[in-house]
């Protein structure tokens, strides 16, 4: 196996096959990212004159070379290599060699790992971000367009008040929004630059950490480098927390649907084509979709306590034990986004029924509207609340239908727009096409 750290002896192939594990499957992933992270810091060694114009234009021209194979599908680290940082040293040095062999001045893989990490945090939580932006504005959208619609509200899962299918549809869109305004925080804590920190002491070499700072579109740096190097495992724990949010909206609104679209409540449907069967039962019309999200995101609310306690008792700097982040880490960002992205997807399929509470099994909906006439005809609200109760209880009760709710965040002013420019504003703080635009300038021809 080649490893940048072997000198003369050679490390048990237990040790070996333990320490590396899966690692490599999910250096994979970050190998994109890896080669950002080393051509802006080649970039800068050239600038401080610890590398020659000539060798800094062949290593970045190898390194622009290699983004195109790492990015195809299916892509690997063959086997014989320790990590991402040993394969791509070895194929610079196999096709450049000297210049190939310079790339680690004044870096350590530990914030090698770092920099890696955090340019695939910072992307994934745009990706997903995205999604929670387009399908905050469908939520929307329904909401507009079904706000005539009503919908049995309820506590206790019992009937409380009329509702309606804009105001079951904004809250989630609104809770989304909350979400996006939480995850803000996450996004500019991997938005900081800690290429530089080395193994956590810093470096004798004169780097110039706020050129890679701008290089790779970051907004600051980690300005203490032991303080970069303990940020390998808070980064990780900061976005779970964002992702845990956004997965608990998710949860509760694939429950939602699942229990709407049951027959017994009948408020919702899909098409045949977004439901499954059974093997024995020829009617079922199974939301297996909704019941794998409710799982997944149910699922991703246990990440920030399980980072937590693989972080919990270490002291300062670096240890091996921040691996085994990206296993628990790594498949939660992919099982969020594909559900996001079915979640939406669903949605734009839904079928509202039309005149729900015309049904005469939820006239006590009506009790609450009926109190408030009272109270606004002089009568006292508690005696006004008694009249209607033993109303209900005698079986003479016979509900006036009429709705009348006009203030902010009711069913007759769901304060739509004013969702719409929360959610344009969240979204235009996030320097996400920045951060893009920065990385794709690595990659343009010196």
């Amino acid at each position: 196996m080649t490893k940048l750290w072997k000198k003369d002896t050679d490390a048990l192939q237990q040790v070996t096959d333990f320490t590396v594990g899966d690692d490599l499957q999910w250096d994979a992933v970050l190998a994109p990212f890896d080669l950002f992270g080393s051509i802006a810091h080649v970039l800068m060694l050239e600038k401080v004159g610890l590398l020659e114009k000539e060798e800094c234009n062949q290593v970045v021209k190898g390194l622009q070379g290699l983004y195109k194979e790492f990015t195809q599908p299916g892509f690997s680290i063959p086997e014989g290599y320790e990590d991402i940082h040993s394969y791509v040293e070895a194929l610079l040095t196999d096709s450049l060699g000297d210049p190939g062999k310079k790339i680690h001045t004044a870096r350590s893989r530990n914030d090698q790992v770092l920099v890696d990490t955090k340019l695939y945090l910072r992307e994934s939580l745009a990706n997903i971000l995205e999604e929670v932006v387009a399908l905050s504005g469908e939520l929307l959208d329904l909401s507009e367009k079904h706000k005539e619609d009503l919908l049995p509200g309820y506590t206790h899962l019992q009937l409380a008040m009329p509702s309606s299918f804009g105001l079951w549809f904004g809250a989630y869109a609104e809770s989304f929004i909350d979400d996006l305004e939480q995850s803000q925080t996450a996004y500019a804590y991997t938005n900081k630059n800690p290429l530089g920190s080395a193994a956590g002491f810093g470096s004798s070499f004169p780097i110039d950490r706020d050129l890679t700072t701008k290089l790779l579109g970051f907004d600051q740096p980690h300005i203490n480098s032991v303080a970069a190097q303990m940020s390998r495992g808070k980064t990780e724990r900061i976005v779970a927390q964002s992702l845990v949010n956004i997965a608990d909206t998710m949860s509760r609104l694939a429950m939602d649907v699942t229990l709407y679209a049951n027959p017994h409540f009948g408020f919702i449907s899909f098409p045949k084509e977004w439901t499954t069967g059974s093997s024995i039962m020829p009617h079922k019309k199974n939301l297996d979709v909704m019941e794998l999200i409710r799982a997944r995101c149910n699922q991703i609310k246990a990440l920030p306590n399980e980072l937590f306690l693989l972080s919990g008792n270490l002291p300062s700097g670096y240890h091996r034990d921040f691996q085994l982040t990206k296993t628990h880490l790594f498949p939660a960002i992919e099982s969020l986004l594909s559900s996001l992205q079915l979640m939406r997807a669903m949605l734009q399929s839904i079928e509202v029924k039309k005149g729900l509470l015309d049904d005469v099994k939820f006239n006590e909906l009506f009790s609450v509207e009926n109190v408030n006439q009272l109270v606004q005809e002089g009568v006292p609200f508690r005696e006004a609340y008694r009249q209607v109760g033993l109303a209900i209880e005698k079986g003479e009760y016979s509900p006036e239908r009429e709705l009348n709710h006009t203030h902010l965040g009711s069913i007759g002013n769901l304060g739509t727009e004013r969702l719409r420019d929360r959610l344009h504003n969240v979204w235009s703080t996030l320097p996400i096409d920045e951060n893009r635009a920065a990385l794709q300038r690595l990659l343009q021809p010196r």
